[in-house]
């Protein structure tokens, strides 16, 4: 039987607490800021991290609270409460600590929960809650009447990329957006929001990972390998004819943004020599596509 512990409450600079370099406990990098934001509204924790001081090291160890005390160090709080536990504890002890605070937890009554959330008139007390539509299946209740109500229901989605990700995931997105569309609106139906997270979901579920940014990553790359199926948004293949005017994404006929290097070597000069010769004009290169097409039909009618 394990010795009784007696933590007391202390008050300190979380800068000067050490914490863990395992955590089983993860969260989110939109939960993290949004725990950020609300620490900094507050000016103080409002829940309380579990501390072992380390006498021996002259360390104290945050063995419940990781994030949370994280957070108050990026929202500048200088000064918070912890439970302390001074008594000795061997590393099972701290393992065992640590893992009964993230997984002993109690359970919402979905319609209670459901309830008091809706008390939330303000939207910034909902964002505050840390609860969202989707999760509450208020969602459902959004009807197209009530578009037109002043207490309208909607959701923001914010897409952050890291910079090693943001090139790759403008082009897809731009490629997407050109060949289903000819101008440039962000509006989307509240229905495609939950299509984005169901997608999301069942990326994540088929390759057993729960950070968003590697399910949105791996979205983008099957965006990739269909890019050819892009051209429904402006090419109609039974009448063999362009379903719009404007322009289209030569990635959408091509199926590929890339090709070997020897093979655009080739191409390249014969684009090149065309248009050197004239038979096609300075900035229109796509041209010779055209041309090598138009003569290929031609010598197969």
């Amino acid at each position: 039987m394990t010795q009784p512990i007696k933590p007391r409450m202390v008050e300190g600079d979380p800068r000067e607490l050490t914490l863990l370099d395992v955590n089983a406990r993860f969260m989110r990098h939109e939960q993290f800021q949004r725990l950020v934001e609300n620490i900094r509204q507050d000016g103080a924790l409002t829940s309380t991290p579990l501390v072992w001081n380390d006498a021996e090291n002259s360390r104290r160890i945050v063995l419940s609270g990781n994030h949370r005390t994280k957070a108050a160090i990026e929202a500048r709080v200088e000064r918070i409460w912890w439970m302390e536990i001074t008594e000795p504890l061997p590393r099972q002890r701290q393992i065992a600590l640590q893992l009964s605070h993230n997984a002993i937890t109690g359970e919402d009554d979905p319609a209670t929960l459901k309830a008091l959330y809706e008390e939330l008139e303000d939207v910034s007390m909902r964002l505050y809650s840390g609860l969202d539509d989707k999760t509450l299946e208020l969602l459902e209740e959004v009807t197209v009447p009530s578009l037109a109500e002043a207490n309208l229901d909607f959701a923001t989605v914010q897409i952050v990329f890291l910079p090693d990700e943001k090139e790759t995931a403008e082009k897809a997105l731009e490629s997407a957006r050109k060949a289903a569309s000819p101008d440039a609106r962000w509006l989307a139906r509240i229905d495609q929001y939950e299509r984005v997270l169901d997608a999301l979901d069942t990326t994540k579920g088929a390759h057993n990972i729960g950070n968003v940014a590697a399910a949105f990553a791996i979205i983008l790359t099957i965006v990739e390998r269909h890019l050819g199926e892009l051209a429904e948004g402006w090419y109609d293949p039974d009448e063999q004819a362009p379903r719009r005017k404007g322009t289209a994404p030569i990635e959408t006929l091509l199926g590929t943004r890339t090709m070997p290097a020897d093979a655009a070597a080739v191409v390249q000069r014969a684009i090149d020599r065309m248009e050197k010769e004239a038979e096609i004009g300075a900035g229109q290169r796509w041209r010779a596509l055209e041309l090598w097409a138009a003569n290929y039909l031609a010598g197969a009618a």
